[in-house]
């Protein structure tokens, strides 16, 4: 089974070597058939450059650009996730934040448990978080908090884009609403309300070595609220319009 990974990328030409090198090491040495598909989102550094160089000795990495006017992370993930080849796919930072070991647990999750999906909890029982910015710290307690109760479901932490899908699964998950870091929500709570089975795996996060990320807490509580309202108007609603046809 072939793993797609795709990697949203602005300005990462520091951090992109590190992630790509780790992660293509690491599916080479469990011997998992996979491409890494970075999604080079306009970048104003030398980003593809970066790419460009690292393709001579990874056959592995390809690139696409997405070009204006619809740049911005959601923009970007959308467009790998509508030209990835593999049969299934995780969505993972260009900062090395998410480790590519837990990928693997991902990987063979999927295929031993034979789910749609595999979610991580990074705060849960075997997860680990390093260095993590109290600010945004408090506040993802809070919002993976209210999503658990308005969904009545124990799992925690929904808003951490890396988790592992199947084709299957993400083209049940179309049409994509949100053009921003909402995206990263809306995907695994329509995985739940469509009937989409998952498993949910310990894993492990550290902060970014190099700049800083794009994510930016003011503007995103609307949209954020936004797809929590949509996917909850779709759970109780769409008297099962979108459900997986088993």
């Amino acid at each position: 089974m072939k793993l797609s990974v795709v990697i949203p990328a602005y300005n990462e030409a520091l951090n992109l070597p590190d992630t790509l090198n780790a992660f293509n090491s690491t599916l080479r040495a469990n011997k998992i058939d996979h491409e890494l598909l970075v999604i080079n989102d306009n970048s104003k550094d030398n980003t593809i450059d970066v790419i460009t160089e690292l393709q001579k000795t990874m056959p592995e990495l390809r690139t696409i650009f997405n070009p204006p006017p619809h740049n911005g992370f959601g923009y970007a993930i959308r467009r790998g996730l509508e030209n990835f080849s593999g049969d299934c796919v995780a969505i993972v930072m260009a900062d090395l934040s998410d480790d590519p070991d837990d990928l693997v647990k991902f990987y063979n999750t999927m295929i031993d448990q034979k789910v749609d999906c595999v979610f991580g909890d990074r705060w849960g029982k075997g997860g680990k978080v390093i260095d993590y910015p109290k600010k945004k710290l408090y506040l993802n307690r809070f919002v993976n908090r209210i999503i658990s109760i308005v969904f009545k479901m124990r799992y925690r932490d929904t808003t951490n884009a890396f988790k592992l899908y199947s084709r299957q699964a993400m083209e049940g998950l179309k049409p994509y609403m949100s053009p921003h870091f909402n995206l990263t929500v809306e995907l695994p709570l329509k995985a739940m309300v469509r009937g989409y089975s998952f498993a949910i795996v310990p894993n492990s996060w550290q902060n970014r070595k190099h700049g800083t990320s794009n994510l930016k807490i003011r503007e995103m509580g609307s949209r954020y609220f936004f797809i929590v309202l949509y996917c909850l108007i779709e759970k109780f609603f769409s008297r099962g319009d979108f459900k997986k046809k088993w």
